[in-house]
């Protein structure tokens, strides 16, 4: 075999070896980047889900926390009626009627009317106006509306960032896509150098969407 017959023969052996390691990476970077692609789906269904289930969490308590101020305003409107009652006893000078109604004040009315009587309101000026305005005077079923709208506003929240964090990894989806199309075209290309060139972007794409993937928060 002659010098230069035995240069081409090396020089096709080289360009083989190199097309093989490029297979091989581009065989380990396809099979890698498939997983990652297939996990990123997963995440993506996954935070969408919570999502679905942090809205209806919060409309249900938006539901309640409605029935639970209905209930507090109609308690409330009862006892501004039975209070009117018993002011209109005491303006008329009937001590009896006024001490029917009093004695009929439901709580938190009952504790919050003495509280207010104890500020001497027909004396001072800094007293409140009515017992109603008494720190005494809650009624549970507003309490408990405020931390059922409370608990509303903290779902809503958690909905919408678990809506981000689904499509966080729809686009990390996204981007292991692409590295698998730059994977698979350098294949397709004559020239080395723009072989390389492409599998080479397409492993850096790769590895911004690992450290992604790993920053971004997980649902088993």
């Amino acid at each position: 075999m002659s010098g230069s017959e035995q240069s081409v023969t090396d020089d096709a052996e080289r360009r083989a070896r190199i097309r093989a390691r490029h297979e091989l990476i581009a065989v380990v970077l396809l099979s890698v980047t498939t997983i990652l692609t297939a996990w990123s789906a997963f995440q993506s269904s996954k935070w969408g889900g919570a999502m679905s289930i942090s809205f209806s969490q919060a409309s249900a308590d938006r539901i309640e926390a409605a029935s639970l101020k209905g209930t507090a305003n109609q308690r409330f409107a009862i006892e501004v009626g039975v209070w009117t009652q018993w002011i209109d006893a005491v303006g008329n000078d009937n001590p009896k009627v006024a001490k029917f109604f009093e004695k009929r004040f439901p709580e938190p009315l009952a504790t919050a009317q003495q509280d207010w009587l104890a500020t001497k309101p027909l004396k001072s000026k800094s007293a409140p106006e009515t017992p109603f305005a008494m720190p005494s005077f809650v009624l549970p079923e507003q309490v408990a509306a405020d931390a059922k709208d409370a608990e509303a506003d903290a779902k809503f929240t958690e909905a919408l960032r678990n809506n981000q964090r689904g499509d966080n990894y729809t686009l990390l989806t996204v981007l292991f896509a692409a590295v698998l199309f730059f994977t698979a075209m350098s294949g397709r290309l004559e020239r080395v150098s723009s072989r390389w060139a492409m599998l080479g972007f397409g492993f850096v794409l790769c590895m911004v969407g690992i450290v992604f993937l790993v920053s971004f928060p997980k649902l088993v």
